[in-house]
């Protein structure tokens, strides 16, 4: 070992993140495999290695006896008195072992201790570093694509981003850059493998705090967000500064910053909302950009009865119920919506909730406890023509 392999293991630790502390324990490993696979135990030898100029010594402790029984463990005192006339019977010497003594498959025996080592090393550095950017964002380069699959190079490592975790309707070509949402890092013996996402609707909030420094910092606070990958995003926000508009700050100048989020999901619309604690207050916000005229909620069967004009039901539930059922996954509540003229002609309708009820400017409110996060898709919606049929 000389200085040329201390810089060699100076460039593994700055390259491949490996402590040259391990690796040196590593080669302290190998060589004490050597002496064992060349002497058949090893219990007696020690290793020492200067960090500085790479020079190491092997050493083999053996006891002073007037008799050898054992030539690995003793040495007699004879021989011992050669070394140093001090030594007496019961002493301990150490007796140096050259490593080139050492045969050919101990040698190569020893190499393996110190590759394998390296590898699971470097194995445990790329996990370490991908494992702290999970449920996070990372930028990817579009390898190529497999069938329903795409090869995603993320630096040292590749992803795939499999068919369930795709949006429908994106291509990528080979060499694009895109975003990318790691859903989870697992460490495998073939080394850790990144399960990456752009369907998550967490995948849009780590854009927002990307894109928007007030989100970034902890001012507005995206309260809560449902997705439906590819088509529309609804995202509830508050803020903890009375001077900062949560919506404003979100959508950006002339809409600068929610259109560069939009770009980056392909046109995917985003609804953002404000946020309220109040749970009939929430479902109309969650509602727009429909127009509400009352909301009835009840907090303990998380449900709510919702009245629209007659003109905006169809607005309000949304192309195919998507509007309905975004706002009741973002508000944890099922929602039940009628037009103004179904309502008036369904008995009891006003008179089954008492305990919230949301009206213009009108709002009562009992106590309740407030629990929005549990999602409950179940939207129970009306409309005229189903009706009519």
């Amino acid at each position: 070992m000389n200085k040329e392999l201390i810089e060699a293991l100076d460039t593994l630790e700055r390259e491949k993140e490996i402590s040259k502390d391990t690796l040196l324990e590593a080669i302290e490993n190998s060589l004490l495999t050597a002496c064992k696979n060349h002497f058949g135990k090893a219990d007696n030898v020690c290793v020492t290695i200067d960090k500085e100029s790479g020079d190491f010594h092997v050493y083999a402790q053996k006891q002073v006896v007037e008799q050898i029984q054992d030539p690995v463990l003793e040495i007699s005192l004879e021989e011992a008195k050669k070394i140093s006339p001090a030594y007496e019977v019961g002493d301990t010497v150490n007796i140096e072992i050259q490593s080139k003594e050492f045969g050919r498959i101990a040698t190569q025996n020893a190499k393996n201790v110190i590759l394998q080592k390296i590898r699971e090393e470097e194995r445990k550095a790329l996990f370490n570093q991908y494992y702290g950017k999970e449920k996070d964002i990372v930028t990817g380069i579009v390898q190529r694509v497999n069938g329903k699959n795409i090869s995603i190079n993320l630096g040292k490592l590749d992803a795939v981003l499999t068919e369930n975790e795709q949006v429908k309707g994106e291509v990528f070509k080979p060499t694009e850059r895109i975003k990318l949402y790691i859903l989870e890092v697992r460490d495998t013996t073939k080394g850790p493998r990144v399960l990456v996402s752009r369907t998550h609707p967490e995948f849009v909030k780590r854009l927002f705090e990307t894109e928007v420094t007030e989100v970034r910092d902890g001012t507005v606070e995206i309260k809560a967000i449902s997705r439906e990958a590819g088509s529309r995003t609804k995202m509830a926000v508050w803020s903890n500064n009375p001077d900062v508009d949560p919506v404003g700050a979100c959508v950006g100048v002339n809409g600068v910053r929610v259109n560069t989020i939009v770009e980056e999901l392909q046109g995917e619309k985003i609804d953002i909302i404000n946020w309220s604690e109040n749970p009939a207050i929430l479902i109309e916000n969650a509602l727009s950009p429909a127009k509400v005229v009352s909301v009835m909620a009840d907090p303990d069967e998380k449900s709510a009865k919702v009245v629209v004009p007659d003109y905006q039901l169809s607005l309000a539930i949304g192309k195919e119920g998507q509007n309905a059922r975004l706002a009741a996954r973002l508000t944890g509540y099922k929602i039940d919506i009628k037009s103004e003229t179904q309502a008036k002609e369904t008995p009891d309708w006003y008179d089954e909730y008492d305990d919230e009820y949301y009206d213009d400017d009108e709002y009562y409110d009992d106590e309740y406890e407030e629990d929005v996060y549990e999602e409950d898709d179940a939207v129970n919606m009306q409309d005229p023509e189903e009706q009519n049929d």
